[in-house]
């Protein structure tokens, strides 16, 4: 997905991700038939069933909200989530050839659900497109909300949240890495790709951790209030995130003990 108009540089290496991520998720999933081809629309939606989700193999999608031009789709992207839910009306049009490789939308999910890694990618896949869509309506406010949505590039030393703050965000790592401090001892890394902040969000209190940028970083933003509506949206998703930092914080309490334990003498 590309926003029209001016784009941050720092938005091209998300955009690039995000496009790879609906092959790794529909990776062993056998589509349900030959690809649709189409030589031009001016309204793609209807001459698409509802119960499919597609691959967009070739070409380019113009998106319109409120017949509004706001995005297009292209090569690599995933046409059709939004069919089902209660959004403002998007008419998807194509001035070119498009080729869509279709897949059954129930048998995408199942798929997505039953494998640990795939429900991961999804979330990121979903919170990117969210990070994109908050990034481009902060750009036409006012500049000072666009440090608290879509994208921050952080410094080395620079931290990035702060033991005891409210949690007000939560954040993935996009290129660089940094390190998480508990009353100024570490106790863990954060690594490219991986979400962190989620927890005090879920349980409402404030931040455990301090978490510092170990070199430059670029930073995905997400409010917690959008966070959570994709979360109630997508239960599966959650239970997978949950146990996932479930995971990590049993990790982290393992090394805290080892510290801990007194050395003996020899």
């Amino acid at each position: 997905m590309y926003l029209l108009g001016e784009q941050p540089a720092y938005a091209d290496q998300l955009v690039n991700r995000l496009q790879s991520i609906p092959a790794q998720l529909l990776a062993g999933l056998e589509p349900i038939g030959p690809a649709l081809r189409f030589e031009q629309s001016r309204d793609l939606a209807g001459k698409l069933p509802g119960d499919q989700l597609f691959l967009i193999e070739s070409g380019l999608l113009h998106a319109r909200v409120d017949d509004r031009p706001l995005f297009y789709l292209q090569e690599g992207d995933l046409l059709g989530l939004r069919q089902g839910i209660d959004l403002p009306a998007c008419r998807y049009s194509s001035d070119e050839p498009l080729s869509l490789m279709p897949y059954s939308r129930h048998a995408v999910f199942q798929h997505i659900y039953a494998d640990q890694g795939r429900q991961e990618l999804f979330l990121q896949y979903l919170l990117g497109h969210t990070a994109l869509l908050s990034d481009a309506v902060a750009r036409l406010k006012q500049p000072d909300i666009r440090t608290a949505n879509g994208f921050r590039n952080v410094s080395s030393g620079e931290a990035l949240i702060n033991q005891g703050d409210e949690a007000d965000h939560v954040f993935i790592i996009l290129d660089g890495h940094a390190e998480a401090f508990v009353d100024g001892q570490k106790v863990g890394d954060v690594q490219k790709d991986e979400i962190f902040g989620a927890m005090a969000v879920f349980t409402n209190e404030k931040r455990s951790a301090t978490v510092v940028a170990s070199r430059a970083s670029s930073v995905m933003v997400i409010p917690k209030d959008q966070f959570l509506s994709l979360m109630q949206g997508s239960p599966k998703i959650a239970h997978g995130l949950i146990e996932s930092m479930a995971r990590r914080i049993d990790l982290l309490n393992k090394e805290v003990t080892q510290l801990r334990v007194p050395k003996t003498e020899d």
